[in-house]
């Protein structure tokens, strides 16, 4: 079953507000309902909340003026595929297409899902959830690598692998089979895996639940979502983990005829699967494409989030791994209110990874994004400068800067600064600064 939404607890003593916290005032920021407001934070905690203007540091405490920005939750992936992150790129024949057979180099493997995972943590995603190959072939040096990113962004953000094997059935699938338990026993992996590769995906999903109800770790299976018997056992199974069961991206489920995918949707509603859709693209597969009919499942009650999936490689030259943009896509092609699209990557998303929920309210983590611009669905159309907050502390900055030349009717022109600078050779003429 999915994540139950966790309250918020006070900070435990010396965790928050003990001696060594940090402390940092976020000041006149601007809410999703309008309000403008300070917010300090002490160690990883919302310590208050109050109008602008009425709350001061902590003694020795920083400060961040959020004047023209949004506070929000911060969003979280997911559903990014760190192995193959970034390799479309790669000079000569694609080393990293995807192939469980491809040989793969544990550090080149280290250095794409440490530039791939800081790329999305400056989008604003302070955590991670990466699908990473795992094989007979390769054994488990990919997920070592995936591994040794998390260690190094320790305190910038939270990375979490699912070690994904291909085959698990039969007597060729032994080997992966060993390989996933090995996987799952070194702590903080994800049981995972993809039965539409297996010939028999009854007995690949049987194995992947098995394994994570042993060591009590959740699940996450990739999935195209087209088959409604392997769908009704899915959720005929999934009641009997303790731990959450997701799946995605599922965008065969939208090709199923309406009356069997919303009973599907019912069955995975009722067992408590959440689904992760891909509205910026499909991931695994070159050919697969589509996206999960997002309002069918919520209608039958299913947690939907949506994450990025693939990040220009061999399934998507130009991903952005932005889940800015995946809401956007929710709300301008999937018919979703922006606070809705918003949740899908926020709320929704930190609940399929089994995160404490964030509000801008005292107690609560101070897991934060600011953006600058006064309304959400304004946000979603233009996102360039965002400030990233993990643990109560800045670990990204994006700034944006638009320059136009005057204008040669002289119009009144609404502007927000102006830059004093010398005009350069052949750019803006002392024209409007806009900083977006």
């Amino acid at each position: 079953m999915s994540a139950d939404r966790k309250q918020p607890q006070p900070p435990e003593d010396g965790a928050a507000t003990g001696a060594g916290a940090t402390s940092l005032l976020l000041s006149h920021a601007r809410l999703a309902d309008g309000r403008a407001v300070d917010v300090r934070l002490v160690g990883d905690r919302i310590e208050a909340v109050g109008t602008a203007g009425s709350l001061g540091p902590v003694a020795g405490g920083a400060r961040v003026d959020l004047t023209g920005h949004l506070l929000l939750p911060a969003p979280a992936e997911p559903h990014a595929h760190a192995d193959t992150a970034l390799s479309a790129d790669s000079p000569g024949p694609a080393p990293y297409d995807g192939s469980y057979d491809v040989p793969c180099d544990g550090e080149e493997v280290q250095r794409r899902a440490t530039e791939a995972a800081l790329l999305q943590l400056g989008h604003g995603a302070t955590a991670l959830r990466a699908h990473v190959r795992i094989a007979a072939g390769r054994g488990l040096t990919s997920l070592d690598a995936v591994l040794r990113t998390r260690r190094s962004l320790h305190g910038l953000g939270e990375l979490t692998p699912v070690a994904v094997p291909r085959l698990l059935t039969g007597v060729a699938g032994a080997e992966e089979r060993a390989l996933l338990r090995d996987a799952v026993r070194r702590g903080g992996v994800v049981a995972g895996g993809r039965p539409d590769g297996d010939p028999d995906p009854a007995g690949h999903l049987e194995t992947v639940l098995t394994v994570a109800a042993e060591h009590g770790v959740p699940a996450d299976l990739h999935t195209e979502g087209d088959d409604p018997v392997w769908l009704a056992r899915l959720a005929a199974m999934a009641g009997e983990l303790g731990a959450g069961v997701t799946i995605g991206p599922c965008a065969g489920l939208a090709r199923l005829p309406s009356e069997v995918a919303g009973r599907a949707a019912e069955r995975l509603a009722a067992a408590g699967v959440a689904v992760v859709c891909l509205p910026q693209g499909g991931c695994g597969e070159a050919g697969s494409r589509g996206v999960a009919p997002v309002g069918l499942l919520r209608a039958a009650g299913v947690r939907v989030a949506a994450g990025s999936g693939a990040l220009r490689d061999a399934a998507n030259p130009v991903g952005r791994g932005d889940p800015l943009e995946a809401a956007y896509l929710l709300a301008s092609q999937g018919g979703l209110a922006p606070e809705e699209a918003y949740g899908a990557v926020s709320a929704e998303a930190r609940a399929v990874l089994g995160l404490p929920e964030v509000r801008v309210e005292a107690g609560f983590p101070a897991e934060l994004l600011a953006v600058r611009g006064e309304r959400l669905a304004g946000v979603l159309s233009l996102a360039y400068s965002r400030i990233v907050v993990h643990r109560g502390r800045v670990v990204a900055r994006t700034s944006a800067v638009r320059e136009y030349c005057d204008s040669a009717a002289a119009l009144d022109l609404p502007r927000q600064a102006r830059t004093k600078r010398p005009p350069e050779p052949g750019g803006p003429q002392a024209g409007p600064v806009v900083r977006s």
